[in-house]
């Protein structure tokens, strides 16, 4: 029973049974006592308890007495007894309410000996609660236990949390001092910060390891120590390296022992061991079998040296960061790869065009830490055309990158078909929805349908100047004036790929020349602490900011800068295309009536422009080609027949016609009358397609010009404006 503060029973005392009590006479004679009390006082009723019986007449009304009891075997026990003088009254009243026999919780059969010799009613009787102390040695035990469990438990909460291999042992070192040590370093092998897996290896000298981390107590000196980024010199195999191979910690109390052991000159010394240092623990970071670094640690005191108990708890604590680095070993080699996987799937950030000059940049998502998605493209069309893509696959890592690499691999072949905007995310959403059903009947792993994607899809003409464009779910293009004014293309979004049965509506827009485009994902104008509709207007505004006659990688790079993070919440893709056009006089159109005999005016008329531009040596090839085409066009589409040259580092034939028939091309046999005209087309040309237009189809062909042409005729075929 212990009593409150002020003197009545405590309301949360415990059960009497639990209590170390034991009552004495005025001699030291045990009258009764609980069983806790009797266990910690080796005691029995009717004996005389020696270690109080000389001090009872002294204590007069009470008081507090360390008693040292000797055990039978072990170290001599302390105890703490608090003695308080119990009236004759009470005494009756408490033997009243119990009854004859023990004190409640007392051992059966141990009464209040009344019939003691000489026992005397009237003397005093005491009331003595036992409490155990500890000592010295107990007492630093029981401290040290209680640090090991913080210093582990603090360790389970940090270690690991990073998915970055330095910051994970920058982790451990400032956990570890000034708690467990006045000096700590972390180690790492070389292939472990890029990724790799480290060697096996047998012998402490072939170890290459680079200080990630040091952490040092106020007032430890770390003069000649190697710094964070410095390499290791090799350390020659010895008795001391071997239990590290091993996976085992090497305790060190003899520091001379130590630089006698390791054998290395006086400054190789200087720069492994701490000036003032005393005691030291090594422990290897171990995972799957293989040696990831070592973690060393150092006590200056000499009355605290490290003991085996530190070592083992040293060795549970590296453990968990051995798995910790190399969770983050393995996440940046993931990481590594599929970053070169995106960026190998990127085209070439600045390329130069008939139709534009670009300039691209990918940042992922984290600084870097994670890649997902987001892409941008930018195809040469036939004519002189370019298309230009940008899309997002929702997500991170390995998967989105794969479903992006998907997702622009059937973007670079619908765009051969040469088909429009709309119709190209048309045939991009069935496909989303194909990935979908065979998800669904477990049949792929793609996880499009699952995760969903966007995509904008534009193609610029440089003879017309026009832009057409159509969206799946994706923000419009910015289109910038030579003149610095801003705007967004007024395009419907459409909805995003694999949701099905909604069309793609086509947008046009005639944009000058020297105009800017810019194309984009969300995670440039939207963030987690700013909307989209404010990202655009900043982007815009940032855009209309920027000198007209910088290069387009700079501009890149400061709307980077003044839009996202150092650490963006979400990948970002920029795409600028400064626009050109062909020039009037490399254009030549002509228009012939559905009239045979006007196929040899549109021969002459191919001839004589081709002298003029300095290119006979084509002119048998280009006579030929637009014979056969302009034949089968008046033949079987009916007039008006166009026909169109164009003239740039190739030499470009179109022939329209209103027909939206797709020519074919087959091997006549030896005895059709027809049929040779498309197979001679296709011989004589290095390149030749179609497509359809709004009123028909142009078939088109291109030839390849003698680069002397260029060198004779140096000005350009697409001059900036």
């Amino acid at each position: 029973m212990r009593e409150s503060d002020s003197g009545g029973q405590s309301s949360d005392s415990a059960p009497v049974g639990d209590t170390a009590a034991v009552i004495l006479d005025h001699r030291g004679v045990v009258l009764s006592c609980t069983t806790t009390g009797s266990s910690l006082m080796a005691c029995e009723p009717g004996e005389v308890y020696a270690p109080l019986a000389d001090a009872l007449p002294r204590l007069g009304t009470g008081g507090r007495r360390h008693v040292v009891i000797p055990a039978g075997a072990g170290p001599a026990v302390t105890l703490d007894c608090v003695l308080t003088p119990i009236a004759s009254d009470l005494m009756e009243d408490a033997a009243s309410e119990c009854g004859p026999g023990p004190l409640p919780g007392s051992p059966v059969g141990a009464p209040v000996p009344d019939s003691a010799p000489g026992h005397d009613h009237a003397a005093g009787r005491w009331l003595v609660l036992v409490t155990p102390t500890e000592d010295g040695s107990s007492a630093a035990r029981r401290e040290g236990e209680r640090r090991r469990r913080e210093l582990s438990h603090a360790a389970a909460a940090t270690i690991g949390a990073s998915l970055d291999v330095e910051d994970t042992a920058r982790s451990l070192a400032n956990l570890l001092v000034p708690v467990f040590a006045d000096l700590a370093t972390v180690d790492l092998a070389e292939p472990v910060l890029a990724g790799d897996e480290p060697p096996e290896l047998a012998a402490g000298g072939d170890v290459r390891l680079r200080r990630i981390a040091i952490a040092r107590s106020p007032g430890v000196t770390v003069e000649g120590l190697l710094a964070e980024g410095e390499a290791l010199p090799p350390v020659p195999d010895n008795v001391l390296m071997r239990p590290l191979m091993a996976g085992s910690p090497v305790l060190v109390t003899d520091i001379g022992a130590l630089r006698t052991a390791l054998g290395a000159d006086p400054a190789a010394l200087r720069s492994f061991v701490p000036r003032d240092a005393r005691s030291s623990i090594a422990v290897p970071l171990y995972a799957r079998g293989l040696i990831l670094g070592c973690v060393t640690v150092w006590r200056s005191d000499p009355l605290a040296a490290f003991e085996d108990s530190d070592a083992a708890l040293l060795q549970d604590v590296v453990s968990r960061t051995a798995l910790g680095v190399d969770n983050a070993r393995r996440f940046t080699r993931e990481h590594r790869s599929v970053l070169a996987l995106q960026r190998s799937l990127l085209p070439r950030s600045a390329l130069d065009l008939t139709g534009a000059r670009t300039a691209g940049v990918y940042q992922p998502a984290g600084g870097g830490v994670g890649v997902g998605g987001d892409w941008y493209d930018v195809i040469p069309l036939p004519s002189l055309r370019v298309a230009f893509v940008v899309g997002d696959v929702v997500g991170h890592g390995l998967d989105a990158t794969a479903a992006m690499a998907r997702l622009r691999t059937a973007v670079q072949t619908l765009a051969d078909l040469d088909l429009d905007p709309g119709e190209i995310l048309t045939h991009l959403d069935d496909l989303v929805l194909g990935f979908a059903m065979e998800r669904a009947s477990g049949a792929s792993r793609s996880e499009l349908a699952v995760i969903g994607a966007t995509c904008l899809y534009a193609v610029y003409d440089p003879v017309t100047g026009r832009l057409t464009a159509a969206g799946a779910g994706h923000p419009p293009p910015v289109v910038l004036s030579a003149r610095g004014r801003a705007h967004y293309l007024e395009m419907a979004p459409g909805p995003p790929l694999g949701v099905g049965g909604m069309p793609f509506e086509v947008a046009e827009l005639d944009v000058p020349a020297g105009s800017t485009l810019a194309f984009f994902t969300d995670g440039l104008v939207e963030n987690r602490g700013r909307d989209i509709e404010d990202g655009m207007t900043a982007l815009r505004e940032r855009l209309a900011a920027t000198t007209p006659d910088l290069p387009l990688e700079e501009v890149c790079h400061q709307v980077l800068g003044s839009l996202v993070s150092e650490v963006p919440d979400d990948d970002v893709a920029l795409l600028l295309a400064r626009v050109r056009r062909v020039p009037p006089d490399r254009i030549a159109t002509w228009e012939f009536d559905a009239d045979l005999a006007e196929v040899a005016h549109a021969r002459e008329a191919v001839v004589d422009r081709l002298a003029a531009w300095g290119l006979d040596d084509l002119a048998f090839v280009t006579e030929l080609v637009v014979s056969e085409l302009v034949t089968n066009a008046i033949r079987y589409a009916g007039g008006p027949v166009g026909l169109r040259l164009l003239l740039d580092e190739v030499l470009v034939c179109e022939v329209s016609d209103p027909s939206s028939t797709q020519p074919r091309l087959r091997r006549a046999r030896d005895t059709d009358e027809g049929g040779r005209g498309l197979f001679l087309v296709a011989q004589l040309a290095d390149r030749w397609g179609s497509r359809f237009t709004g009123d028909g189809k142009t078939i088109w062909t291109e030839q390849a010009i003698d680069p002397a042409h260029h060198e004779a005729d140096p000005g350009p075929a697409h001059p900036d404006p």
